[in-house]
Parts: C-alpha cells; structure tokens; sequence
C-alpha cells in the first residue's frame, strides 16, 4: 500500500523530504513565514513534474550541501530557470567515502564490526558536532546570504535530513525559534514517506535481512540525540547561542534583525 502524502504538501516523484518550514514559533510570538524557508533532499532525480512545482516556489538560491562523493553517486541538481545554485559541501570530499562504500557493499560480519553496539549512533552524533565546530564559515555564509537577498531559499544535502537538517536548524535558531519546534521539524524527516531509500549493492541473502536494516537503521534516522549533540556543542564551545551566531558565524545584531525581517511573520 502506497504511502499517503498529507494534502497539504506536494506529492513530488523523485524528491524526497521536501517541505516547507514555515509556520514554526519564536520565543518572541511571531512565526517562520511561509513560502521563503524550504528544505529537501537532492533534486539530482527530480522528474519535469517535480521541476515545474519547484519552479513554481519563486525560489532566489537552492543551498546543496553534499560533497563531490555525493554528487558522483546522485548526479548534479537539476536546472531550475532562473535560480542561483550555491554548493557548501558539510564534509570533506573523501570524508567518509570508504565507510559509505562499506554501508553499500559490505557483508553481514563487516556491518557488525562498524555499527553494532551504539557505534553507529555515536558517529551520527559525532558528525553532528563536527559540523557545528568545524562549518562555521559556511553556515555563516548561508545566514548572510539569507539576509541579503537570497530568500526564498530551499535547503538540501542527500536525505535532507543531517547536513540540511542542522543548516535548518542555525537558521531557526538564528531568528529565534523554540528549540522545541526545532526538534519538531528535524523529526519530521522520519515520516515513512520522507525517508531516505536504503541502497545496498551487496547481492547475498542477507544484504537486506532485518539485522542489516537495523544495524543501518542510526544512519538514517533522525533523532532526537543527534539534535541534542549539536546544540550541546553550541553550549561548551561557545557558552550560549548569542555567542555562538556573534562569534562563531560572524552575525551582527543588524544582521540577524534583518534575517528575522525576511524570514518572520
């Protein structure tokens, strides 16, 4: 049985995770608008049908956020007329190739020795850290694009779920959503029909078997510890969040009034 869409989001063939992030609150009582803060996964896939409604969102800039490895097994964006596409790789170009190669081919017995016992988990989390310490001059530079003029703007890395997740995530924080609808959304991203599609090259019997789906099941979930473990390095890095967009992503106050302006109700 197919898996319903809900009515009020687009049903796009080769696009997945894809959603509007507007309607989330502030602490302050206002709300995200809608129509200018899109996220998604990859649009390598993207069927004519899909194109023209993306097409149709007036979109200013697509932010993709996947390395060159990314883009070799998915294939480049498609061409959406008109709008600016900015690639931020979140990782190294080799960061990880072995390991996903090995989540792709490897057997039973390799799958155990890298995954099993909370060590996937714990490298989801990892990973989340690293990102939030070590790309600050990208997510910066994604909050002063927004700013100036690059709004309406769709967000996207593989899933739309890890790289895109978090680079969704600064930007409610930048303009001061609760950390709860933060949450909200980036969980979101395991509604059945959102999730990102296992792949596995690997032919024996037990490539798909329900072991190997839950030894890979942390690398494509979003949860909620994952979250936790980048807002928690905001805190010991940099104390707070002011700190951290101030002196971390280089946000002036005038500039984060501005983000609010255009992206808040």
């Amino acid at each position: 049985m197919t898996q319903q869409v809900p009515s009020t989001e687009p049903e796009l063939a080769g696009v997945r995770n894809f959603r509007d992030v507007g309607g989330l609150s502030t602490v302050d009582g206002r709300r995200v608008r809608h129509g200018v803060l899109f996220r998604s996964g990859h649009l390598a896939h993207a069927t004519a049908a899909d194109a023209a409604f993306l097409s149709s969102l007036g979109l200013h800039t697509v932010f993709d956020f996947r390395n060159a490895a990314d883009q070799r097994l998915e294939g480049p964006d498609v061409e959406l007329p008109g709008v600016r596409n900015v690639n931020l790789p979140l990782t190294d170009p080799a960061d990880g190739a072995a390991f996903w190669k090995m989540v792709r081919d490897g057997d039973l017995a390799q799958l155990r020795t890298a995954l099993s016992d909370g060590k996937a988990a714990e490298r989801m989390a990892s990973s989340y850290r690293t990102i939030i310490r070590e790309r600050t001059a990208e997510h910066g530079r994604v909050l002063h694009a927004l700013a100036e003029d690059s709004v309406p703007a769709l967000m996207h890395c593989a899933a739309g779920k890890d790289r895109a997740g978090l680079s969704i995530a600064v930007t409610l924080l930048a303009v001061g959503v609760e950390r709860e609808a933060i949450e909200a959304d980036y969980l979101e991203s395991n509604a059945a029909h959102r999730r990102y599609k296992v792949h596995r090259s690997a032919t024996s019997p037990d490539a798909m078997s329900p072991e190997v789906m839950e030894l890979l099941s942390p690398l494509f979930d979003a949860r909620a510890e994952y979250l936790a473990a980048a807002f928690d390095t905001i805190e010991q890095t940099w104390g707070d969040t002011d700190t951290y967009l101030t002196e971390g992503l280089g946000l002036a106050p005038v500039t984060r009034e501005r983000l609010r302006e255009r992206l808040l109700d």
